[in-house]
């Protein structure tokens, strides 16, 4: 899709990350989870505390995508002590990539992907890593077609559940 564009994320944009982000979590995982889960996970992740905090991070970017003044997605990547797990100054996570699901199949996820792969390339990262729920086909398919491989799993607490993250990496080429 032509005319998409990635934006940096600003805390003048809390209220729209705030509904990108609820509205995508609860579109990829609500029927795989309890509502009690999901509602928790919803209110504490997508808090205004939570996300400012977040935002001003300076080892955390987040972009939008946005097509004809409408956020259809976002992304969000780590470095340094930001990640969530590896900690590696040679490395960038990439935390979240969501798409609102009447964009599925658009090359939405590709763009911000691509926005993450230049970020990493800018700051001289040696690989970029995620982690993704095992029980994602659809993501794990897109991050393998992107040359990612799987290296370990994690365990990602949603409510009272513990579910399994497939962690995946890809070194770039330098």
């Amino acid at each position: 899709m032509e005319n998409i564009i990635t934006r940096r994320i600003t805390l003048n944009d809390l209220e729209k990350l705030q509904e990108i982000g609820r509205k995508t979590f609860e579109e990829t995982f609500s029927e795989s989870n309890s509502e009690v889960n999901m509602c928790n996970y919803l209110e504490h992740s997508f808090s205004k505390e939570k996300l400012t905090a977040e935002l001003q991070n300076k080892n955390s970017e987040f972009y939008f995508a946005i097509l004809e003044d409408e956020v259809i997605g976002y992304l969000k990547i780590n470095f340094g002590e930001s990640q969530t797990e590896l900690k590696d100054k040679n490395a960038l996570e990439i935390q979240r990539i969501y798409v609102a699901k009447e964009f599925h199949g658009k090359s939405v996820g590709q763009i911000l992907y691509d926005k993450a792969i230049e970020i990493a390339k800018q700051k001289a990262s040696e690989y970029v890593w995620l982690g993704v729920w095992e029980d994602n086909p659809r993501a794990i398919s897109f991050y393998k077609k992107n040359g990612f491989v799987a290296f370990d799993k994690h365990v990602f607490r949603l409510g009272d559940d513990e579910q399994t993250d497939i962690m995946m990496k890809m070194k770039l080429e330098s």
